[in-house]
């Protein structure tokens, strides 16, 4: 499985086109619309949300509510897109007003117009922004709808935001779901919650930004899923390229991570043990459901860290791009903190690199087959 997306983030749409995909995966838009809302909400986002209501709309792919095998495309309309047809028009010329010619720091702005020999940031930014990741979103809800049916499950929630953290907890895996969509920044605990949204409120006063770090959990997995054989299909490689593939996403660690470094190897590597019931199991799940580059039965927990959105109400000092002289940076209307919908985009992030893997190694054609194929490994592996 893949998908491409296309589309600016002031532009008329985004569009994800998935291919790969099985027939018969059953596809509920209500689910992919509502991974959408998840995506918009949080604490610390900007007005830009309150102008968007992201639905998805299937172009092709999905026949009567299932997939048939062909590619799936869809999209999510850009409601702003009238308030910007004049900057973001695809014919006639640009206007002085249009142009974008103070980089901001931390942004893909001057890298970006030095690549493409542009001396408008906006060329670059539109498509380098997180609205992008709206996108992804939908295309996950089909990777998320193909590992429901193999008995997967995948759930995020928001660890800190800033200087402020949850307390840790034993195993990731089992956190409170309900209590993370209750949240206003998506974490389960309500003390650190309150503590969240008052750093967000005191960065939002100071005309700066926050990043912070959330989790994505998989449960339901069978082991093997991956490779030791090469490094391109190793799980964890893939899983770090993926989440680090997001918009201001500046650091992955799966399991302990770095923690595992300080400690000796008794404490790091998991013991092994046999249950009657299911088989081959570990004591603890410091690995975070991977060795070797693949899945070992155990959740697979996965962390990442946001940095703060570069765009800042109190601008940092920049270089005019046709003057050369000293300007401010210039400013976008954008979000104090994406920490929680992060975690959103990373959880479809995850769904995709982990349905590709189902497909890779149980079937990519029909679901009916990789149904079979799976229990029949099932069945192997358990004797």
């Amino acid at each position: 499985m893949r998908y491409l997306t296309s589309g600016e983030s002031h532009g008329r749409a985004l569009t994800a086109i998935v291919t790969g995909v099985p027939a018969g995966v059953p596809i509920d838009r209500a689910r992919i619309d509502a991974d959408l809302v998840r995506r918009q909400a949080g604490y610390g986002r900007g007005g830009r949300m309150a102008i968007e209501r992201d639905q998805a709309l299937v172009l092709s792919g999905v026949r009567f509510g299932r997939t048939i095998g062909s590619p799936i495309t869809l999209t999510v309309a850009n409601r702003d897109w009238d308030n910007w047809t004049d900057v973001m028009s695809p014919h006639g010329d640009p206007t002085d007003a249009a142009r974008v010619t103070a980089p901001r720091p931390g942004h893909a702005d001057l890298p970006g117009v030095l690549k493409i020999g542009s001396d408008d940031c906006r060329d670059v930014l539109e498509r380098a922004s997180a609205r992008e990741t709206a996108a992804r979103v939908a295309a996950g809800g089909v990777a998320k709808a193909l590992l429901a049916e193999v008995g997967v499950r995948i759930v995020s929630y928001v660890h800190s935001i800033g200087p402020e953290e949850m307390p840790a907890v034993t195993d990731p895996a089992a956190v409170d779901v309900e209590a993370v969509e209750r949240s206003a920044v998506r974490c389960p605990d309500a003390e650190a919650t309150s503590r969240m949204c008052a750093a967000i409120d005191a960065a939002r006063e100071a005309g700066e930004s926050l990043g912070g770090t959330f989790f994505v959990t998989v449960t339901g997995l069978v082991p093997g899923l991956g490779t030791y054989a090469e490094s391109s299909g190793r799980l964890d490689a893939q899983l770090a390229a993926a989440l680090m593939s997001i918009p201001a996403i500046k650091g992955v660690e799966i399991g302990d991570g770095f923690a595992a470094a300080a400690r000796p190897g008794s404490q790091v590597h998991d013991e092994i043990v046999w249950d009657p019931h299911d088989g081959f199991v570990r004591r603890t799940n410091r690995a975070g459901g991977i060795e070797g580059g693949m899945t070992n039965g155990a959740p697979v927990v996965v962390r990442a860290a946001m940095k703060p959105i570069p765009t800042l109400m109190r601008p940092l000092a920049s270089v005019d791009l046709r003057t050369h002289e000293p300007v401010d940076a210039s400013t976008e209307r954008s979000d104090v903190c994406a920490v929680p919908a992060a975690a959103v985009v990373g959880e479809a992030e995850v769904a995709f690199v982990l349905a590709r893997a189902y497909t890779e190694m149980f079937s990519s054609s029909c679901l009916a087959d990789m149904l079979v194929a799976l229990g029949a490994y099932r069945e192997r592996i358990a004797r």
